[in-house]
């Protein structure tokens, strides 16, 4: 009989490799908080002058770029370190397209300490370290995601504003609720110079909303209303509703409770518009939208990643006549266009 290949035969790495994956995050977050991307994009690419560049020890700084390379963050040529593609787009500061700024949020010490709890939380269900109810104000965790997610949106931004007709220029009404730092609706106005956005969350969020649309040059056209989506006057008459990465924090009934508020805001004709991890029936592929469930099951009371299925239905409930899925090109999330 043939021997297995040694490829073939069980092995440990794997649990290894899981059991470890923290100091992946942390090597990352500690090269970004260094600017070690940075200093290699403008020419130091030798561990001395590194070190020099970032105020850090020579040894740390070996260890940390040699480990950055293994990652894949980094090549090393003899005693030279460069820049891999994904790198000098995505964590040189001096990018356009720079996401540093996620470390803050992805590896903050709240979702630490929510993970470090899991067992407890699958226990009950849920949160047992969160704050698990976010119908209710959280505004340090909130406005911390308002300063460093925005980054992220730029595709799904861009692809709403153009699923939302902002290119046709028409006179148009938008409802941006939970807008964080505001980004989705600022990208409708930038494409529609006939858009107004209204755009809804906690007081000290929507501050970072106001600054992003003074930057984009639209402030005289963005106004704020402060206060929860489920109880804040939300206004009427919108031809676009924006609904982004709220329903994942909900039970079934909330995000009825909330779409009901939606539909009643629509104009008739309206559309609402929701961008979210949609997993398929099977709830384990694809494989980063079905893993967003575990992550609302450690910082929520009853979030979860909701099939298309489940979408359908919840929104028939609350009076959408029609729902249909779009990917959003190079991300992990989709978008729900809900006709009225």
């Amino acid at each position: 009989m043939a021997t297995p290949s040694q490829s073939q035969r069980p092995s440990p790495e794997h649990i290894f490799g899981v059991l470890t994956a923290f100091q992946n995050s942390a090597a990352l977050k500690a090269a970004i908080e260094l600017d070690i991307f940075t200093a290699i994009a403008d020419g130091a690419n030798r561990t001395n002058v590194i070190a020099q560049r970032v105020n850090a020890a020579e040894r740390g700084v070996r260890i940390l770029c040699d480990y950055l390379t293994i990652q894949g963050f980094l090549t090393k040529t003899e005693d030279r370190f460069a820049l891999t593609q994904e790198s000098a787009i995505f964590l040189n500061r001096h990018s356009p397209a720079y996401m540093g700024t996620l470390a803050n949020f992805l590896a903050s010490e709240t979702h630490k300490k929510n993970f470090d709890a899991l067992t407890e939380s699958v226990k009950k269900g849920g949160t047992t370290v969160a704050q698990g109810d976010n119908t209710k104000p959280n505004d340090d965790f909130w406005v911390t995601f308002a300063r460093s997610m925005a980054p992220l949106t730029t595709v799904s931004a861009g692809f709403i504003a153009e699923l939302s007709g902002a290119k046709e220029g028409k006179v148009c009404k938008v409802l941006d609720i939970a807008a964080g730092h505001g980004m989705f609706g600022i990208s409708i106005a930038k494409l529609n110079p006939n858009a107004q956005v209204t755009a809804v969350d906690w007081a000290p969020v929507l501050a970072v909303a106001k600054e992003n649309a003074a930057a984009a040059g639209v402030a005289d056209r963005v106004s704020f209303r402060p206060g929860s989506a489920f109880e804040a006057d939300l206004g009427e008459g919108y031809d676009v509703v924006l609904l982004t990465n709220i329903f994942h924090h909900f039970d079934i009934p909330t995000c009825e409770k909330l779409m009901r508020r939606v539909h009643a805001a629509l104009r008739p004709g309206g559309k609402a518009i929701t961008l979210e991890f949609v997993p398929n029936e099977d709830r384990v592929t694809p494989p980063m939208s079905a893993a967003f469930s575990l992550i609302m099951l450690a910082n929520t009371d009853a979030g979860d990643a909701y099939t298309l299925a489940e979408y359908e239905k919840m929104f028939c409930n609350a009076g959408f006549v029609k729902t249909t899925l779009h990917p959003v090109p190079d991300m992990p999330q989709q978008v729900l266009l809900s006709e009225k």
